[in-house]
């Protein structure tokens, strides 16, 4: 819908506003005309469509949270790990249940195993005495891996506090994007190390924010 828009110089509107469809009746171009009808209709016709997708993913949370709320209370287990993820202040609902489907129900050796399986190790280049890195293997799993970096961002947010979220800042002191592009991808492999061990043994690293268990 951006992509509609800024053809005709609009860059300010929101699709995702509530009132997104009233506030789409006001838009003129920047020669100050009413977009064209066929555009006009277009936008709706978008905007209906993200209307629907919407409802279908709050459909889908709400499924999760009811399946979530009528499982048994188990001390171990799938729901046990989803609950107890969605504790740790910045991880929601949604984004627990995929770590635990994905990767932490499987019986891993150790960390690195942890760490490979998620694609977030490096992919290393070595010629006789030369070695260089060239990112990341790729090897593992995706959905994990794209969690796990977006995750990594949110976390910075959420627990500033924390011993990974001043790890991050030290290393990235430099204010370089670069190197935070860089240094977020070793975040998220800690970061997913230690959530591993908190499902698993229930270790708490230092300065990690949990809720209140409901």
């Amino acid at each position: 819908m951006k992509a509609i828009l800024v053809r005709y110089g609009i860059r300010t509107f929101k699709p995702t506003l509530r009132k997104a469809e009233e506030k789409l009746e006001g838009l003129r171009t920047v020669e100050g005309t009413p977009l064209p009808q066929n555009t006009h209709a277009e936008m709706r016709r978008q905007l209906a469509r993200l209307r629907v997708v919407r409802e279908q993913i709050s459909a889908i949370e709400q499924e999760r949270l009811r399946k979530l709320a009528a499982a048994p209370a188990e001390e171990r287990g799938p729901h046990a790990m989803v609950r107890l993820l969605a504790r740790v202040l910045g991880v929601g609902v949604e984004t627990a249940d995929m770590l635990v489907n994905e990767m932490l129900l499987r019986h891993l050796r150790d960390r690195k195993a942890v760490a490979r399986y998620a694609g977030l190790t490096g992919s290393p280049d070595e010629s006789g005495k030369r070695r260089r890195e060239r990112g990341l293997a790729r090897a593992g799993s995706a959905r994990v891996r794209c969690g796990m970096i977006q995750l990594a961002w949110r976390f910075l947010r959420f627990q500033k506090d924390s011993a990974l979220a001043q790890w991050f800042r030290m290393r990235t002191a430099d204010g370089r994007s670069a190197t935070r592009k860089i240094i977020i991808v070793a975040l998220a492999r800690k970061l997913l190390i230690t959530l591993w061990r908190l499902v698993t043994t229930g270790e708490v690293p230092r300065g990690l924010i949990l809720r209140p268990a409901s």
